[in-house]
């Protein structure tokens, strides 16, 4: 008997039990047929996530036989079964929807957080799934993006008879085609939601009471400072000729397509990507290569990232994750003294996430974890703000309450703000620059 096709929404806030919900459902339904796809994969095993975070700047320490995005494409398709010319139709469709053929010979490792998700959604499509669960699905695209998986959800549903579930935390990505909507309710034991002005006052009480761990302001007023900067991997131009200064104060906002070199841009900045030192760079008045240690640039900035949130995947608890902001590190872990809780007690506080203190990172909700990812950037008071998709996965209250949180932050006019969002909305008022890269 054919299934009926069928788009059911789980909508509900963070920590409401939605991930609980979808395990369970699994369980239930148990076949080869059910895919779930959460866009949490890693570029390797959990063990092995801090290091690819690093190789993937570094791609000439990657292995040769490494598998490009074209060979494990081809790979999930000739799994699948079905080598015919109806899914080859298929298969070209979705290469063409979601712009892949550039990127087959590309290293998946080497994928930006948007163009990842496209790459793990195309694969689970060619495995034709009678059941697909799809969690927060919008995440991490560019606009357009959202747009053409707006139109191919409900073509797929009917087209391949697929039961679709989509999991989703903000109510503007409920879309106009569910047939059926399960709203998971907030849970009790959550803590009352502060209003904005109380997250400015506990924001700045905790900024004054943070300045231990604050590092002396640069001398320059000048941040950053990039000329004719180009970043290649092999024979692929990911920055061109890209001239760029931030000055003391300045808060911007970066936009482009998915694979425009967003994140690429931020490693240069959080020295994360080796190519630096061979470009004309100035960070805090330093050259770049002129002897200064990355440590000496990471402890004035507070960074939270996609890539960032991959790599931390510990059974730690919440609070030695927002600790490890104070130390600049990841997949290293050390346990903070009784000084170092309190502070990161404070800014738990500040993101309302302090009953979540002692529970183990990975028992957390996504939304949950990257609240506490957020707070991690913003421990150490830092000088510079790098915020690369902060909101990710963030429920309407809790993307209105760290927005309001970053703005508040900003009012000190010695703090910088770099913020990536594929959504107009997100960003705070408090925005006075834009850098929109083009895709090369």
């Amino acid at each position: 008997m054919e299934q009926q096709a069928k788009i059911t929404v789980i909508f509900g806030p963070n920590g409401s039990g939605k991930t609980q919900y979808v395990e369970k459902m699994r369980r239930q339904m148990a076949s080869d047929k059910v895919r779930y796809l959460a866009f949490s994969d890693a570029y390797g095993p959990a063990t092995d996530r801090a290091y690819y975070l690093q190789l993937r700047w570094n791609q000439h320490d990657i292995d040769e036989e490494t598998p490009c995005v074209g060979d494990l494409l081809e790979r999930a398709y000739l799994q699948a079964g079905s080598n015919n010319a109806q899914s080859e139709s298929f298969r070209k469709q979705l290469y063409q929807l979601f712009e892949m053929e550039p990127l087959l010979d590309k290293y998946v490792i080497l994928l930006s957080s948007g163009e990842l998700r496209k790459f793990q959604l195309i694969k689970t499509l060619m495995a034709n799934p009678t059941t697909l669960i799809l969690d927060n699905p919008f995440i991490g695209l560019d606009a357009q993006a959202r747009q053409q998986l707006n139109q191919l959800l409900p073509q797929l549903a009917n087209q391949q008879g697929i039961h679709l579930f989509l999991v989703v935390s903000r109510e503007d990505d409920i879309p106009s085609y569910a047939d059926e909507i399960i709203n998971m309710p907030q849970q009790e034991s959550e803590p009352s939601h502060h209003t904005a002005g109380d997250a400015g006052e506990t924001s700045k009480n905790v900024s004054c009471h943070s300045q231990m761990t604050c590092q002396p302001l640069s001398s320059s007023n000048t941040v950053i400072d990039m000329h004719q900067v180009s970043i290649r991997y092999g024979s692929r131009t990911i920055l061109k000729d890209l001239d760029w200064c931030v000055k003391r104060g300045e808060r911007w906002a970066i936009s482009g397509k998915n694979g425009s070199g967003k994140s690429t841009l931020l490693s240069l900045v959080c020295a994360d990507n080796p190519q630096s030192y061979a470009c004309d760079i100035t960070l805090f008045g330093q050259q770049r290569g002129s002897g200064e240690s990355i440590w000496e640039i990471k402890r004035r900035i507070g960074y939270v990232s996609p890539e960032m949130h991959r790599a931390y995947q510990r059974n730690l608890p919440a609070i030695n994750v927002v600790a490890s902001g104070l130390k600049d590190t990841v997949g290293l872990y050390v346990r903070p003294n009784e000084s170092e809780k309190a502070i990161c007690l404070q800014w738990m506080q500040v993101f309302g996430i302090a009953h979540l203190a002692q529970r183990s990172f990975v028992t957390l909700s996504s939304g949950e974890q990257r609240l506490v990812l957020v707070a991690r950037a913003f421990v150490k008071n830092p000088e510079l703000l790098i915020l690369d998709e902060p909101l990710h996965g963030l429920d309407d209250a809790n993307r209105d309450k760290v927005r309001d949180i970053i703005e508040n932050y900003c009012q000190d006019p010695q703090k910088t703000l770099i913020m990536v969002s594929h959504y107009d909305e997100e960003l705070p008022p408090c925005i006075n620059r834009r850098l929109f890269l083009e895709r090369n």
